[in-house]
């Protein structure tokens, strides 16, 4: 196979995210993405150490690219919550790679400031990081199922999910944070 001129490795990047998202993470490999962009596997090793590296770097881009969603909705609450899950429907292999180690902590870092902006606006900063938690692991437990088709008692999916979030943002606003439950 005769070599392409160049090779970026945004174009290695992007020829790995499609594999991911056709194949799953068992399908990513040096080989598929090698093939994929023109390049023999050997090759690849140049620019990224192993399967690892280049899993990190997948998942490092699959963040940027949520970040920028989420940080385009921003500070509107409903339009972020749509972003995230229209991130996770489109790129659903990388989405549930976000929650693996294979996360740069620095770049979840960054994609925590929008959603922390968002809750800071309704509950303040000194408990915009607990709203923040709430708010990600309710949609994303609510997207996860959503993806595994584990909504079978019939409804409306994109009904359960505005009225999960209006009743989330409603305890959110309605919350009194010095206030403790019995």
């Amino acid at each position: 196979m005769a070599a392409p001129a160049r090779t970026s490795n945004e174009e290695v990047i992007s020829a790995a995210r499609a594999v991911l998202e056709s194949a799953g993470p068992v399908g990513l490999t040096m080989q598929a993405v090698a093939r994929r962009v023109g390049v023999r596997a050997p090759s690849l090793y140049k620019r990224f150490q192993d399967r690892e590296a280049l899993l990190g770097a997948v998942v490092s881009a699959a963040i940027d690219e949520l970040t920028a969603s989420l940080e385009a909705a921003a500070p509107d609450l409903r339009l972020l919550a749509g972003a995230f899950r229209r991130f996770a429907h489109d790129n659903p292999e990388a989405f549930r790679l976000i929650f693996t180690p294979y996360a740069p902590q620095d770049a979840l870092e960054r994609s925590a400031g929008p959603v922390l902006e968002c809750t800071a606006s309704l509950v303040g900063e000194e408990h915009a990081l607990e709203a923040a938690r709430l708010l990600t692991a309710w949609a994303t437990g609510f997207v996860h199922m959503e993806l595994a088709g584990a909504f079978r008692l019939g409804g409306e999916v994109d009904e359960a999910f505005e009225y999960g979030l209006q009743h989330l943002i409603a305890g959110l606003v309605q919350s009194d944070p010095g206030r403790r439950a019995v």
